[in-house]
């Protein structure tokens, strides 16, 4: 919206072409949605707290969740509505890509409004069926992934890359590249929700992978630098960087009211929509196993949960004291914030390993 505004202001004035560089549209993007979330923030939380919209706690959790009982939830939807604002405010609105991660967002959003609504109103503490909400996770999954493919329009966007190593490619067609982006669409978006159990720890790897993306989004739209750090050449790519910078600012805003203890927790309507953002956006950009790399909390936090059904299962017996990961942790005696800042510590150094993939070819 903004960017059309300073491309007609360009005609006037040389200094509003500042506005045509991705770099600073990108800035501007962050500083949005980090303002607005500080900004409509405690109002949020006031309605959310008026609706008795209060988070329910698992009689089988650890007892020291009992305090957070009435806790708002739902705050997911400040972060949708900042980022959404942002990208309409910065992002380049005739880019196919920019549309696409907004609606994934604004969907699978959607069906964690409707989970958490569920849990608060009747509640329900499991929320929507699991079979509905799979299913409607797969219909977007799927939609997004036919999307993409068909309007591929270089080679490269429907190749499957392996990070370190530059001379193995493997094309994708039809069926395989689908089943790959709704994998990790569909993937991420229930992994991030399973980590969000502990304030904070779901939105700072978010932020830190985010950003990261945003980075391969960057070098992948610029033909210049994605043939110098060999990585594939994704024409449009580039405006992503401006959806990566808004959740970072959105997040970072949304962590401030999140953290430890929290006056407000994020919910499935924030969980849901963050995983499958970032799993679209690493489809985009060709790097869905960087992004395994990247988000391993997240990963690792999935497998605990696999690990600890399929154990007690087979063998009536549990691995972990409790799923996901981070619950055993926490009966192990660690405090909540060792949990968290140690998580937080572990997604530093896997983005930083993910990074170093650009040179690592």
């Amino acid at each position: 919206m903004l960017l059309e505004l300073a491309r007609w202001l360009e005609q006037l004035q040389s200094l509003f072409g500042l506005f045509g560089y991705l770099t600073f549209r990108g800035i501007l993007a962050a500083l949005t949605s980090l303002f607005l979330s500080l900004w409509w923030g405690p109002a949020v939380i006031r309605r959310l707290s008026q609706l008795k919209g209060g988070q329910p706690i698992r009689q089988e959790g650890p007892q020291s969740h009992f305090s957070k009982a009435g806790t708002p939830t739902m705050g997911g939807a400040l972060i949708l509505l900042t980022v959404a604002a942002a990208v309409l405010l910065w992002g380049d609105l005739r880019n196919r890509y920019v549309w696409l991660v907004l609606a994934v967002m604004l969907a699978f959003g959607w069906i964690g409004f409707w989970d958490d609504w569920i849990k608060i109103v009747k509640r329900d503490p499991n929320g929507m069926k699991s079979r509905w909400k799979y299913l409607l996770q797969s219909l977007f999954g799927l939609g997004a992934g036919l999307f993409l493919y068909h309007t591929a329009d270089v080679p490269a966007a429907t190749t499957f890359y392996i990070p370190f190593f530059k001379a193995v490619a493997l094309p994708l067609v039809g069926v395989s590249f689908v089943a790959i982006a709704y994998f990790w669409i569909v993937g991420f978006s229930n992994a991030v929700n399973l980590t969000d159990g502990l304030d904070g720890l779901a939105i700072m790897p978010t932020v830190l992978v985010a950003c990261a993306l945003g980075v391969f989004a960057y070098a992948s739209g610029n033909a210049v630098f994605s043939d110098y750090l060999q990585i594939p050449t994704i024409p449009g790519a580039g405006e992503l960087v401006i959806i990566c910078a808004a959740i970072a600012g959105a997040g970072l805003g949304f962590l401030w009211f999140n953290t430890y203890p929290a006056m407000v927790f994020m919910g499935d309507i924030g969980a849901l929509a963050l995983g499958a953002v970032l799993g679209t956006i690493a489809v985009i950009v060709r790097q869905e196993l960087v992004l395994v790399v990247m988000g391993g909390i997240f990963v690792v936090e999935t497998l605990s949960v696999m690990i600890q059904v399929a154990s007690f299962k087979l063998t009536g017996k549990r691995v972990f004291r409790m799923a996901p990961i981070h619950h055993h942790f926490e009966l192990k005696g660690w405090p909540e914030p060792r949990v968290i800042v140690r998580f937080w510590i572990i997604s530093v150094i896997l983005v930083l390993v993910g990074l170093a993939t650009l040179k690592v070819r």
